[in-house]
């Protein structure tokens, strides 16, 4: 089991871990980390990790099961189970990641708080993304409009608060219920809740601002008709 240390702290960038196993296919396993694999549309996070004062770039970071799995860009070094490792993210894309991560959820609380429109799918990479939601008419009025709404959120400074909740707990809360709680596997007893306090919350396993002021200018850029009941809306964020 790998404690998952930027679940708490989307700031942190080094850290020193225990090796706990290697895998038969070069994968390092710590006892904890700071990288984020992937998943929920957010990339992975990039970086290092330090073998007795060598540095080896990591090149794949995976979720199995309750474990994170490192690659490094190099054959083995002369390492065992117990060896205590440096780990380092590249911070400055992290913190990119955090913007737009933030910026998708403010997108999601406008629209569902404006129109009651659900978002059914999203992707990002660093500082730009695209959502898509279960509304039909998006306008030119409307889109400008949705990003006026965005921008001030993002002025009006929102304190983001991360929460842990049991399953039980979760179930019960209605902005988890609309952005579809029920479809997190049932072996997930424990829910970790994103608060764009006065705006969204959301069940969500990435990396976020810590208030939405650090987000930056959110532009939308383009949407497309994805059939009916569907609309996808790109967004890019500016300093």
């Amino acid at each position: 089991m790998t404690d998952l240390l930027y679940s708490e702290d989307s700031y942190l960038s080094n850290f020193l871990a225990k090796i706990t196993s290697i895998e038969d296919d070069g994968a390092i396993i710590l006892d904890k980390t700071v990288f984020y694999p992937g998943g929920g549309g957010q990339p992975k996070d990039k970086g290092v990790l330090t073998f007795k004062g060598k540095n080896y770039s990591v090149t794949n970071v995976k979720k199995q099961n309750d474990s994170i799995l490192h690659y490094i860009d190099d054959k083995l070094p002369d390492i065992n189970v117990g060896d205590v490792v440096e780990g380092e993210i590249d911070i400055e894309l992290r913190k990119k990641h955090n913007r737009t991560h933030t910026a998708m959820h403010i997108l999601c609380g406008v629209i569902y708080n404006e129109f009651g429109s659900t978002v059914t799918g999203g992707d990002f990479k660093s500082l730009s993304g695209r959502m898509d939601f279960d509304i039909d008419n998006f306008s030119k009025d409307r889109i400008q409009f949705i990003e006026k709404k965005c921008n001030e959120a993002v002025k009006a400074k929102h304190d983001i608060k991360i929460e842990f909740l049991s399953r039980e707990e979760a179930e019960k809360v209605p902005e988890l219920i609309r952005t579809k709680i029920n479809l997190i596997p049932k072996f997930v007893k424990v829910i970790r809740t994103v608060d764009i306090v006065g705006l969204d919350k959301q069940a969500d396993g990435g990396t976020h601002v810590r208030q939405t002021g650090e987000v930056g200018v959110i532009k939308l850029v383009k949407v497309d008709n994805k059939g009916k009941g569907r609309r996808r809306i790109y967004l890019e964020i500016h300093d």
